[in-house]
């Protein structure tokens, strides 16, 4: 099952060049109130059934949106089919800021640290997420790191990897979930928040690519993080249509 879901953390955006043909646009109704957490975990719960759903048919879900923080809902949805996955984090940045770090105060800059336990109160209590172990998750491709989060990655059990030696998986089920700012941004245009001296296109699918040949890949994140771009959307729609 392709889904999408067209927004930016609780933004919608009708508009989002996605680099998939949707079988399903999950567009809940949000609370009409001043709490983007409070009306993300609404989305999430929403994005979280669809997922469960194809999981419990054998099937991998592809989730596009706007941003990472998405993962919360896709991850929540395998563990309600009774999937106990690891994760594989394609990113150019860290995700794995705080409230108490961060400096920009970006809702988007917290979920890979968000999925193995922290924040619980923000969005996993509201939707049943589980936390995942530290040393079940890899950040591919990291490279634009605020020093808190240099500081974190340096004591966390949380493997940092480039894209082009990923080493082990995780055993298990995964949710593979890419970022497209984890490619430099001489190869893929428009870029909200894109991250210099990165890997190729080409790199990155040949990595993605060999994540989903292992035939564990449970669900596939899509974080479409560009403006708009149609460009970008076909650049990458390749990669996708080989999932």
């Amino acid at each position: 099952m392709r889904l999408l879901v067209p927004y930016h953390l609780d933004e919608y955006r009708p508009e989002i060049n996605a680099p998939i043909a949707a079988d399903v646009v999950v567009t809940p109704d949000l609370p009409d109130i001043d709490d983007p957490w409070a009306r993300m975990a609404v989305l999430y719960d929403a994005v979280a059934d669809r997922v469960a759903e194809s999981a419990i048919r054998g099937e991998c879900a592809i989730v596009a949106s706007g941003d990472c923080t998405t993962a919360l809902g896709t991850v929540a949805g395998l563990q309600r089919a009774g999937l106990d996955p690891a994760l594989v984090w394609f990113d150019g940045h860290g995700d794995v800021q705080t409230l108490e770090t961060s400096a920009s105060g970006y809702l988007g800059g917290f979920p890979l640290r968000m999925l193995v336990g922290y924040g619980r109160h923000l969005i996993a209590d509201r939707i049943g997420l589980r936390d995942i172990p530290e040393d079940r998750a890899v950040l591919v491709g990291g490279r634009d790191l605020d020093p808190p989060e240099v500081e974190y990655l340096r004591t966390a059990q949380i493997r940092h990897r480039p894209v082009d030696d990923i080493g082990d998986l995780p055993d298990g089920p995964l949710y593979l979930h890419i970022d497209f700012d984890v490619v430099t941004p001489d190869d893929l245009p428009g870029l909200l928040f894109p991250a210099p001296n990165g890997p190729t296109l080409a790199e990155v699918s040949d990595a993605v690519r060999a994540v989903l040949a292992t035939g564990r890949v449970a669900a596939f994140g899509l974080a479409c993080t560009w403006r708009d771009d149609a460009a970008a959307a076909a650049h990458v729609r390749s990669l996708v249509d080989s999932a």
